[in-house]
């Protein structure tokens, strides 16, 4: 079999804002791929960095001309996949954030492989916490996200098993025909955008799959306060998403914006009707309860020193994603919120 057919070109797009701290080791972990040279590309989309992230990948794209550094001017994480998709040269185009890592060197020939034998046009994969970089905190976080009440119960990107999956919480490598097929992100998202692209990918028949061959690893965030931000940016998505695509609202999408406005909203109306204060009081009982009992179960499987931790990082996750649901949904009401009237 000649290169070309058993090594297809390979474009690796990495979007990117402000990431000096974690680029040049994920631009390593692509370079030391065990991929013929001349078959890999890796496209970094920058969004104007006010940082040395510019000047790191210059000086690495002077070194290794598989680096090529493009301007997302819009700054925005869909805008920077576009700008990467379309000016891939690959055959398959597969995504990478800016602060991943990657354990093996063998996860290129992983994806020819897994979508040759499975004869795909579209991969799902894992995207895993738990970095060997992790602090105590991180590691915590690790844990959270990746049990059932820390996470989305119709997601699939902690998946551990190879099997058939919905692309639509975890596509992330492509064949080219899928783009012309299905259009690109859609950049009146900062958020979500790839679960709306994939969306509209299943929407058009696409099968994928997922394996642990394909698996990366992201950073978690270090402090309450960061993920509390990112989880609000995932509920402003998550709202955006709802409204484009209304059958993708869930249960576990509604729950944590449930939450956000159910406490204040009986807080408040028990200042008016007294026994609403009993219907509070076991809304919250059974809330805390459920966040305890999470949290010491999960600390006796990874280990009592996260149990401090534990029961502040479910609520920040949870009304994260609560509140920048409520946000959108109140821009939307104002008229402020985005328009899909003539949506991708």
């Amino acid at each position: 079999m000649a290169e070309i057919d058993r090594y297809p070109l390979i474009s690796v797009v990495v979007p990117i804002r402000n990431e000096e701290r974690f680029i040049a080791t994920t631009l390593e972990y692509l370079l030391g791929q065990d991929y013929p040279d001349k078959m890999l590309e890796i496209l970094v989309v920058d969004g104007e960095s006010d940082d040395r992230t510019v000047e790191i990948v210059l000086d690495m794209a002077e070194r290794d001309d598989r680096i090529r550094l493009l301007t997302n001017p819009k700054h925005l994480s869909s805008a920077a996949r576009n700008v990467g998709a379309r000016e891939a040269r690959g055959d398959i185009i597969t995504f990478v954030d800016g602060h991943t890592y990657i354990d093996n060197n063998q996860l290129l020939k992983n994806l020819v492989a897994l979508m040759r034998d499975h004869n795909l046009q579209v991969l799902s994969r894992p995207q895993f916490l738990e970095t060997p970089d992790n602090s105590w905190f991180q590691w915590a976080v690790a844990i959270a996200r990746r049990s059932v009440i820390g996470h989305g119960l119709d997601s699939t990107i902690y998946t551990s098993e190879d099997k058939e999956v919905d692309p639509t919480s975890s596509g992330a490598t492509y064949h080219q025909e899928v783009f012309d097929r299905v259009g690109y992100f859609d950049e009146r998202f900062d958020a979500c955008e790839d679960v709306d692209f994939n969306f509209r990918v299943a929407q058009s028949g696409f099968k994928s799959f997922t394996s642990l061959k394909a698996a990366v690893y992201y950073y978690p965030r270090n402090s309450l306060g960061g993920l509390f931000r990112q989880l609000m940016r995932y509920g402003i998505g998550r709202f955006r998403l709802a409204r484009k695509h209304p059958g993708t609202l869930s249960l576990g999408t509604l729950i944590p914006f449930l939450l956000t406005v159910g406490i204040p909203a009986l807080a408040l109306a028990s200042l008016f009707y007294m026994p609403l204060w009993y219907v509070l009081a076991v809304g919250v009982g059974v809330y805390v309860v459920l966040i305890v009992f999470g949290s010491i179960v999960l600390s006796l499987r990874h280990g009592l020193i996260y149990l401090p931790v534990l029961p502040f990082i479910f609520p920040a996750i949870h009304f994260g994603l609560g509140w920048g649901f409520l946000v959108e949904l109140c821009r939307t009401l104002v008229g402020k919120g985005i328009s899909f009237k003539s949506a991708q």
